[in-house]
């Protein structure tokens, strides 16, 4: 056991993303009432840039290279991160720890009077911050114009409020963690919207050499959330798709079989490639890679090419 009591934890200082750091701070307290963990938000250049879409500003690591920098200079000892958020190649001499157990991986849907994302008026307005979501929802509903929203998850629901928009969709681990469950029409199901890989899940990242804050982080760790996460990062990662293509993956473990479903779309959801795959837990990245191939194999290495050359 480490006799080290006392660990710095880097966090984005955003309402969820300090939300979720106090989450695993928690998690950490319950399993280790001997130590303690400050929190230290940090400010990344996707909190400071909001008036332009994230593709736009660098992708996803746009909301973890100050807090990465902050770990490699040991500033902190880990960070806690939406797992979506990551990047697919972490920075040589960090890596993601441990996994805690998933929220809802699922993506939800504000709308006036409680209206389903099929039931909305002719031609609604919809926002969202997520290409992954625009392609889906034009998939379902090719009527619909996309608004293109960012901030912070409570800055989107004031923009949606003080709006004319039909509709907003967000991650329901986020909405749920704001404790905003009673305000959504409904959660999307996984036919009218499959979710981004590791949605809803946390990433713990550290030095890979810090040996007392890896022995900390493993008392919280979930293998089960890990399996399915792994599958669906292999999926990514093997497309190389980042906030760039439209990508969606979605895991479901059912004893020593992980079932994993993903899809690549054009930006205009007008074609929508969507395979699935079953397995054992063990094989669950060697999944991830096989559904991918199949996927680039059926026509998503002409979208993502197309996609690149910006036609």
């Amino acid at each position: 056991m480490s006799n080290k009591i006392l660990f710095w934890l880097g966090t984005r200082g955003s309402p969820l993303a300090l939300w979720q750091a106090e989450r695993v701070q928690s998690l950490l307290r319950e399993k280790r009432p001997d130590v303690t963990i400050e929190l230290v938000p940090i400010q990344t250049t996707g909190d400071k840039i909001l008036d332009k879409p994230l593709v736009q500003v660098g992708g996803k690591g746009v909301f973890t290279k100050e807090i990465e920098q902050a770990l490699l200079k040991r500033k902190v000892d880990f960070a806690v991160h939406s797992f979506k958020d990551l990047p697919t190649q972490l920075p040589e001499g960090l890596a993601i720890i441990c996994i805690p157990e998933r929220d809802s991986p699922f993506d939800a849907l504000f709308s006036r009077r409680g209206l389903s994302l099929k039931s909305l008026p002719k031609n609604p307005l919809v926002a969202t911050g997520s290409l992954r979501r625009r392609a889906q929802v034009l998939a379902v509903r090719p009527d619909a114009q996309v608004i293109d929203v960012r901030g912070n998850v409570n800055t989107r629901l004031r923009k949606y409020r003080e709006s004319d928009w039909d509709g907003l969709i967000m991650a329901m681990a986020g909405i749920r963690r704001m404790g905003w469950e009673e305000q959504i029409a409904g959660i999307l199901s996984t036919e009218e919207m499959l979710p981004a890989p590791a949605q809803g899940a946390l990433a713990v990242e550290a030095r890979a050499d810090d040996a007392d804050t890896r022995e900390l982080l493993l008392e919280i760790h979930d293998e089960t959330t890990a399996a399915g996460v792994r599958a669906e990062r292999a999926f990514l990662s093997t497309l190389e798709g980042g906030c760039q293509v439209p990508i969606g993956a979605y895991a479901m473990r059912q004893e020593e079989t992980i079932t994993l479903e993903g899809l690549i779309a054009t930006l205009d959801g007008a074609l929508v490639i969507r395979e699935r795959i079953s397995g054992p837990v063990h094989e669950s990245a060697s999944l991830g890679i096989r559904l991918a191939e199949t996927v680039l194999a059926k026509g998503g290495s002409e979208i993502i090419e197309q996609l690149k050359s910006g036609k």
